[in-house]
């Protein structure tokens, strides 16, 4: 990642911004790329001993764990991308979208809560079990307390210097990577998720908590576009990219948060459209199954000898 003394701009900054350059700027070494392996090695070991004892695991929900979830987190932090994202405020947008709203969706779709309850052994499930259930699970999965978060929080980064500290030091800038993902979690989980979570809403008020987050990527993405003022201050312009304009960048930022934000909340909103049906269609069945099971109870009793 770079991480550039104003002082120094001249001769650290990075090449143009290309395919090939983010291609050949891939990392394994970082903390993240760490835990992105662990997290993949433990779902799989967890797959392999359903399958072991003849249990079968959904395989769209691996795809989406390891694919779009972690393979997401990958993408815009540990190839090449991560190279340009205290270069670009366009880049570090991307990164934004990517890990507070498309991979926590799927990795609350890959159910990995679940998979560990079935696969971990009395006294971890049941400290797991004594974790979600917690009053502080309660609290941060609540919907209305993780909307909250979720929308207040990238108003206080951008428009704040916390913005420029997480520029001008490595650690914060990781840790806001973590926070990105774990934001975009708290959010999702609830209103996607196919774990068990207490008290979680209705399909309908889930369906209208999501509408309620579109106007929040439009507003946020416009105010970006149209700032008479640069984010960081003069970060962007004293690291001297003769390639990019760094006003120019910035409306293009504006426009992948406002674009993307609005793309994101319709395909979630499907999602949940589409879940909120197969739930319905489940319930009409088990409500069917009861009928079929009372009228042969009604028959039997008919049919006996008075």
């Amino acid at each position: 990642m770079l991480h550039v003394d104003p002082i120094f701009a001249a001769t650290s900054a990075p090449p143009p911004f290309t395919v090939g350059a983010v291609l050949t700027e891939t990392r394994l070494d970082s903390w993240l790329a760490l835990g992105l392996v662990l997290a993949a090695g433990l779902y799989l070991y967890g797959v392999y001993r359903l399958r072991l004892r003849g249990d079968r695991w959904p395989i769209a929900r691996t795809v989406f764990f390891l694919g779009p979830g972690l393979g997401g987190i990958a993408l815009v932090t540990v190839s090449g991308l991560h190279a340009y994202d205290t270069a670009l405020l366009s880049v570090h947008m991307i990164q934004h979208m990517v890990l507070s709203m498309v991979a926590p969706i799927f990795l609350a779709l890959g159910a990995p809560m679940t998979l560990a309850l079935r696969t971990l052994p009395v006294r971890p499930r049941k400290r797991l079990l004594a974790i979600v259930h917690s009053r502080v699970a309660r609290v941060y999965s609540f919907p209305l307390v993780a909307f909250a978060i979720f929308v207040v929080n990238p108003f206080v980064l951008y428009f704040s210097d916390l913005y420029r500290y997480t520029l001008e030091h490595a650690w914060a800038h990781e840790l806001v990577h973590a926070h990105f993902i774990m934001t975009g979690c708290v959010f999702f989980w609830p209103l996607l998720g196919l774990d068990p979570l207490p008290g979680r809403w209705p399909y309908p008020a889930r369906a209208l908590l999501m509408l309620l987050s579109v106007p929040f990527h439009t507003v946020l993405g416009l105010t970006i576009m149209q700032s008479s003022t640069l984010f960081g201050g003069d970060w962007y312009p004293s690291l001297n990219l003769g390639w990019v304009d760094p006003w120019e960048d910035q409306v293009v930022a504006g426009g992948i948060l406002w674009a993307g934000g609005e793309f994101v909340s319709v395909t979630m909103l499907a999602v949940l459209v589409v879940q909120w049906v197969k739930q319905s269609e489940r319930e009409a069945r088990r409500v069917d199954r009861e009928l079929d099971r009372q009228e042969a109870r009604e028959r039997a009793a008919d049919a006996a000898p008075a």
